[in-house]
């Protein structure tokens, strides 16, 4: 057996993916941005508002690193998965923001009207009549999406061929946020470069970003990975492509 395969492999098994920090795959991937700059979009926003929530916040990084000089008055963060809330709350807490644990698919633990400005970056699920009942008349919903066909490629190199679902399309997701009583202010979209330099960096995201091969783990698809690593050993990098959407849409100021 190639050492190198499998040191790469217990390598990455063994980092912690608590979070939402991908700094471990510096120099062994790389990520093309979106053109618009979430983060210094969401610091504006943020230093514009007077009660803010931020759903699915992660380990609260994106969050922090908008700059607690910009938070509101009131800066609250949602996060359901244990591991990130504890991280997300050792994170905020200290910056002045705070954290409430709530399952992503249970409905928001806030009074009707009660934020000015929602935001979220990739949420996993996205409850727009929850989104649409939090804000305030006059409020606004910033948020960057996944959007539909992110990293196929890697899906279906574990997967086999996947049937093509237009549920997180950017358009799709317009119209559910229009039946909701919600204005679109924009929408855009990109597609964008995804490249994976080694087999570890590729276990890496697996096991981050779990919904790209839900049920992976690295003894159940040994043999897929030993495929990539010879293919990346021959080519020197595994392409995928994301999707990604801003979101900017306004609650009507009228009853």
């Amino acid at each position: 057996m190639d050492t190198s395969f499998e040191a790469l492999l217990d390598e990455a098994a063994a980092v912690p993916v608590e979070g939402w920090d991908f700094s471990w795959l510096d120099g062994r991937a790389t990520e093309e941005r979106p053109s618009w700059g979430y983060q210094r979009r969401l610091s504006k926003k943020l230093a514009g508002a007077s009660a803010a929530l931020d759903i699915q916040t992660g380990g609260g990084e994106v969050l922090a690193g908008a700059g607690a000089e910009n938070f509101p008055r009131t800066m609250v963060a949602t996060e359901g998965w244990r591991p990130n809330a504890a991280k997300a709350t050792a994170l905020l807490h200290p910056l002045g923001a705070v954290l409430v644990a709530c399952p992503k698919d249970s409905p928001l633990p806030f009074a009707d009207d009660a934020f000015d400005l929602v935001t979220s970056r990739h949420p996993a699920t996205v409850h727009w009549s929850e989104i649409a009942r939090v804000l305030a008349p006059g409020g606004a919903y910033f948020a960057q999406h996944v959007g539909s066909g992110a990293n196929v490629e890697i899906t279906e190199f574990f997967l086999g061929p996947v049937e093509p679902s237009d549920r997180r399309h950017h358009e799709v997701e317009a119209e559910h946020a229009e039946a909701v009583g919600l204005e679109v202010v924009q929408c855009r979209n990109e597609r964008l470069r995804l490249e994976f330099f080694d087999v570890g960096a590729m276990v890496f995201f697996l096991r981050k970003v779990i919904w790209t091969v839900p049920d992976f783990t690295v003894d159940r698809y040994r043999s897929r990975l030993r495929d990539m690593h010879d293919q990346i050993e021959r080519d020197g990098v595994f392409h995928s492509t994301m999707s990604r959407t801003l979101f900017e849409l306004r609650k009507p100021s009228h009853r």
